[in-house]
């Protein structure tokens, strides 16, 4: 039984009654317990073992169009409490209804992580420095990575609102650094998401040293790209980052009601060519966006962000959509309990077309054709990205 989140369900009507006793919007109580597990094997050696554990509550308030915030890492009912008293800065209760309305969610796993020994876990990784070691004297170095992550949640609100989701991801991932003479070239390859150990059954790690091996060796005789101004072909994968970077944060309602954002006050108007709709999904199987509820407690949805280049949408937290008078889109993100939830993303990107791939790159005489992206960063207010 886990106690500290029993206590909150049983309490939160007091602790929620004394948060809004001098006057507010909303009140809202998050509890978070997190259990993270690294290893890393790098040139033959476990490198790093680590496991750490997380557990707190954060309490915030909305009066009069400011937020109120307080979280502890020792989550007693006399630490909430006072919490919310100082957060109402001032005494007394009134009734507040807790959980009429209740959501419950949890991540359905195979083989859950948490029943995976270590044993297990350092023979993963060193199958996949094998496979990559397999491909001759220029692989100069290794890294392989595993983690897992199991993330305990439970948000009830003064709107009467109960939510509670069990998240459990996986991410593995494969860094190799191939070299000839003095050129050095980097692969790297990663597999994971909303799952337990099951991943490596649909992904061995073998595949995955195997695309990293394979792409530093390729870079090894890689040529410059050509200079100039060319059509750009992207892959799915390619075109997923580009759209999370260039088009998904300035579609975030924090930013776009700031004045921050290109999209700002834009609604309606087409932004894209007709063959463009922008989805950002929660609701996906397996995918790491992916959850039962936000970190507000909302349900995850799929939104319809641009519908054939028309801007139809934003994204938006509890907060962001009570300025407007609408719901929340489930895009409420925290870092911890120890932080204010914002609009982030979930899972974003291009809507499938209805053109053949193959017809696209032969209706390209001469361009260039982006398989996979690394990073981005985007100037929101201006719409220019990298």
């Amino acid at each position: 039984m886990n106690e500290v989140k029993e206590l909150v369900k049983d309490r939160a009507g007091v602790i929620l009654s004394n948060l809004l006793s001098q006057g507010g919007e909303y009140g809202e109580i998050f509890y978070e317990r997190s259990r993270t597990t690294r290893m890393e094997l790098e040139d033959r050696k476990l490198s790093r073992i680590s496991h750490g554990h997380d557990e707190g509550v954060g309490i915030r308030l909305l009066k009069g169009g400011k937020t109120f915030y307080g979280y502890t890492s020792r989550p007693t009912f006399e630490n909430l409490l006072s919490i919310a008293k100082t957060l109402a800065r001032g005494e007394g209760c009134g009734p507040i209804a807790v959980g009429r309305c209740y959501v419950e969610g949890w991540t359905p796993t195979l083989i859950d992580p948490d029943s995976v020994d270590l044993h297990f876990r350092a023979e993963i990784l060193k199958r996949a420095e094998d496979k990559a070691r397999s491909y001759g004297d220029k692989i100069r170095q290794v890294l392989c990575v595993l983690m897992d992550k199991t993330r305990e949640i439970l948000v009830v609100n003064s709107l009467g609102e109960m939510a509670e989701d069990v998240q459990k991801r996986v991410v593995f991932f494969v860094e190799v650094v191939a070299g000839d003479g003095e050129v050095l070239q980097r692969g790297y390859e990663s597999a994971g998401g909303r799952k337990g150990f099951e991943l490596f059954e649909k992904t061995p790690p073998e595949a995955v040293a195997q695309r990293a091996a394979e792409r530093a060796l390729l870079m090894l005789s890689a040529k410059p790209a050509p200079a100039g101004v060319f059509p750009v072909v992207l892959s799915s994968e390619a075109g997923g980052t580009m759209i999370h970077e260039a088009v998904g944060h300035g579609l975030e309602a924090d930013l776009v009601q700031k004045g921050l954002s290109v999209y700002a006050g834009k609604l309606g108007e087409k932004v894209a060519s007709e063959l463009v709709t922008v989805v950002d999904d929660a609701t996906l199987p397996d995918k790491n966006g992916s959850f039962s509820v936000d970190d507000e407690g909302v349900s995850a949805q799929r939104k319809v962000l641009i519908e054939n280049g028309y801007l139809v949408g934003y994204m938006y937290d509890r907060l962001r959509a009570m300025k407007e008078g609408k719901r929340s889109t489930g895009n409420g993100r925290r870092q911890s309990y120890a932080h204010i939830p914002i609009v982030r993303m979930t899972n974003t990107f291009i809507e499938r077309g209805r053109d053949n791939p193959e017809d696209i790159i032969k209706g390209t005489r001469r361009g260039v054709y982006v398989v996979k992206m690394g990073g981005g960063e985007v100037n929101t207010v201006t719409g220019d990205f990298v």
